[in-house]
């Protein structure tokens, strides 16, 4: 599903997505605080994802079989990376980590996002009720604000769209699965080609 990081060539940036880009660039380089970088990249998130005009159609094909990551920008020195998450019909992720803050943003559709704590024993509970994420809503994770979630696409029938931004080259993280009675997989997502 995922290939070498190293492999992979990144799309021509559109102007929409250049805007969220460069303010990101502008906090990082007057060194913002994760609680800064998420308020104000979500409101950055929220104005790229409130246009639905800019994908480029490479970057927003599903797979029959499996949710797709393609890495829409890598900062040069991976302070972060902005990536569409497509989702096919029914499709979810295993209960997962993400180790570094993280900017979710819907595109197209909806997705249903699952928070887990970890309990002493290790064993993993779910952590308050679902949420729905719809077109247009932009969510935070990080290890301060909570780092461990399963998410779903919202429909049987159709695709939903993501637009993620990470404070790490997120394709090359080590990251870790999980299983509710606490069994920890490592894993790196890597990016899906864009063909």
């Amino acid at each position: 599903m995922a290939e070498d990081n190293a492999n992979i060539a990144e799309l021509p940036v559109p102007p929409r997505l250049r805007s969220l880009i460069e303010g990101l660039e502008s906090m990082l380089a007057e060194g913002a605080d994760e609680a800064h970088i998420v308020r104000h990249g979500s409101a950055l998130l929220r104005e790229l994802v409130a246009h639905d005009d800019w994908l480029p159609q490479q970057a927003a094909r599903p797979d029959p079989q499996y949710y797709r990551q393609y890495l829409l920008y890598r900062d040069p020195t991976a302070r972060f990376s902005v990536v569409s998450f497509v989702w096919g019909p029914g499709q979810s992720t295993p209960i997962h980590d993400h180790t570094v803050w993280g900017l979710i943003g819907l595109l197209r559709g909806a997705e249903i996002s699952q928070d887990f704590k970890r309990r002493a024993d290790g064993v993993l509970e779910k952590s308050g009720p679902p949420q729905r994420l719809e077109t247009g809503v932009v969510t935070a994770v990080s290890p301060t604000l909570g780092d461990i979630h399963q998410v779903f696409n919202a429909y049987d029938d159709r695709i939903s769209i993501g637009i993620h931004v990470y404070g790490a080259d997120i394709g090359a993280v080590d990251r870790s699965v999980f299983t509710l009675e606490g069994a920890v997989k490592p894993f790196r997502s890597g990016y899906a080609a864009l063909t």
